[in-house]
């Protein structure tokens, strides 16, 4: 995994380079350079010219250092320095300096040559410390490289596009869309969580010479990354069995949604699970297991919502399960809380809770706590809204905070849907999964994801690797399923077949 800092961590590690290994800033500031020379290099044409707007900070100083490197090798290129620069700090200064002596000098943006097909603009205007939307000379910097980019140069970004907030991912306006972003030292959260990830083009992170060490953990966002998910899945053994792979119980579906039950069963087959049951009302138990032969089902011969009559019943179907999932489709009333806060005080499985199981807790959250095995809970940011009794846009602006605190607060892992969905561990821990596409925003693509945790948990894959692993394998089944069948028409269905496509490409 590649850990995402913030600002403030950036900070503390580019010090702790100087006062603790005797990295000096400026010869941190050499080596970023110098990368992104390279990277400027690696997307410009044949006979590409560069231009390097630098603003009067050291992200600056930064696309100053490029400018040289890029000098030295024979290329033609041009500088502004936006804003005062008699603010320039001392670092940006000593470099706009040392690009004189090869002949560079910075000109007004007014009088740069207009970029174009072939040609690079490097963004050095802003760094990590953006706050506010950038105005004056700044917004005309920026809209300017939005025009030359729509002529067809290409933009690379020095560490974050310039107008993107790198702790949240917040775009201002007006913000730069980059083809390429090189990230110094470490990711930042700003780059791996949207709508930054996506102006960020490709992100290439570069080694300057910061130091190995890290915050701990749990302060950390941590990237997942397809070798984290390939290893946490290991490989089967040839003595094994349908009972090596655990059991999942499933608790969904109802008249008209028997599809959801349906979905989940599929999926948690499609991952892996040796055995899979489910516990929905009879009058639709047949219509579930039409879908796949393979499930085993369970009549609930009551009527109407789920309630204390089927606690019973459902604590003999848990008997020896691995994993419970609780939640899609399934009849919510007045009980249906009480019911799964018993089955969670008495049940011995891992339990996934999504849907409408989360809906009906969250008149009490106490029963989380009470839980004898780990839970799982996977709310779409309107289902946490309900959860915590704030909007969905609070969620969505502070999803990162959010899920940790929730997690921590009633000890569970969350998993935070969404583009970028995030894990939180109930200790802290923070992960973002990069896999999945819009066209994944479909009915039952939940329910596929909660199939997967389930038997990844019934595997016995700890938490919360079961976790992190099943929303980026979820993730990139949906993005093969897109490559072949395009976003528009891709359908819950396709996921779970693309199920088959991870594994394949795993060699699991």
């Amino acid at each position: 995994m590649q850990s995402a800092l913030t600002a403030a961590q950036m900070r503390e590690a580019e010090q702790a380079a100087e006062t603790r290994f005797g990295m000096p800033s400026a010869l941190l500031m050499e080596n970023a350079g110098r990368a992104l020379a390279e990277a400027a290099r690696s997307v410009a044409g044949a006979r590409g010219r560069f231009t390097v707007l630098c603003g009067p900070g050291n992200n600056g100083g930064d696309g100053l250092v490029a400018a040289r490197f890029l000098r030295e090798g024979g290329a033609q290129v041009a500088v502004t320095v936006v804003g005062d620069m008699a603010r320039m700090t001392p670092e940006a200064r000593r470099n706009l300096q040392a690009l004189g002596a090869h002949g560079v000098s910075p000109q007004a943006l007014d009088v740069l040559p207009e970029p174009g097909a072939g040609d690079v603009v490097v963004d050095a205007i802003f760094g990590t410390g953006l706050s506010r939307a950038p105005g004056g000379p700044f917004s005309e910097a920026i809209l300017r490289i939005e025009r030359w980019r729509g002529a067809g140069a290409k933009v690379v970004a020095a560490d974050v596009p310039s107008g993107l907030q790198s702790d949240t991912g917040e775009a201002f306006l007006p913000h730069v869309e980059a083809d390429l972003t090189v990230s110094f030292g470490y990711l930042k959260r700003g780059q791996v969580l949207e709508p930054g990830a996506s102006l960020c083009g490709e992100l290439r992170r570069v080694d300057i010479g910061l130091p190995p060490t890290e915050p701990g953990p749990a302060l950390v966002l941590q990237l997942v990354e397809e070798a984290d998910a390939r290893s946490a899945l290991a490989p089967r053994r040839s003595d094994t069995h349908k009972g090596t792979y655990g059991h999942v119980l499933i608790v969904a579906g109802s008249r008209g949604k028997s599809g959801a039950a349906a979905l989940v069963a599929k999926a948690a087959l499609r991952s892996g699970a040796g055995l899979v049951s489910v516990a929905t009302r009879s009058d639709v138990l047949d219509a579930v297991l039409a879908h796949a032969p393979e499930v085993m089902g369970i009549p609930l011969e009551s009527s109407g919502p789920l309630g204390l009559a089927e606690l019973e019943p459902l604590l003999a179907a848990a008997e020896g399960k691995d994993a419970l999932v609780i939640g899609p489709g399934i009849p919510r009333g007045p009980e249906t809380g009480n019911l799964i806060g018993q089955l969670l005080e008495r049940v011995e499985a891992e339990v996934v809770l999504d849907a409408d199981a989360l809906n009906a807790i969250a008149t009490d959250l106490s029963v989380l706590r009470r839980a004898r095995r780990h839970v799982v809970v996977t709310p779409h940011p309107g289902e946490m809204a309900r959860l915590i009794g704030r909007s969905t846009q609070e969620i969505q602006a502070h999803r990162l905070d959010v899920a940790r605190d929730f997690a921590m607060e009633h000890g569970v892992t969350v998993v935070l849907k969404g583009a970028r969905t995030l894990v939180s561990s109930a200790d802290g821990g923070l992960y973002v999964n990069p896999t999945g596409n819009p066209g994944m925003a479909t009915a039952g693509s939940g329910d596929a994801l909660s199939g997967i945790c389930g038997a990844f948990l019934a595997q016995g894959i700890r938490v919360p690797d079961a976790i992190w692993t099943a929303v980026y394998a979820h993730g990139l089944a949906g993005d093969l399923a897109a490559a072949r069948r395009g976003k528009v028409g891709l359908i819950a269905s396709d996921i779970i077949k693309g199920l088959c496509d991870v594994w394949t490409r795993w060699d699991r």
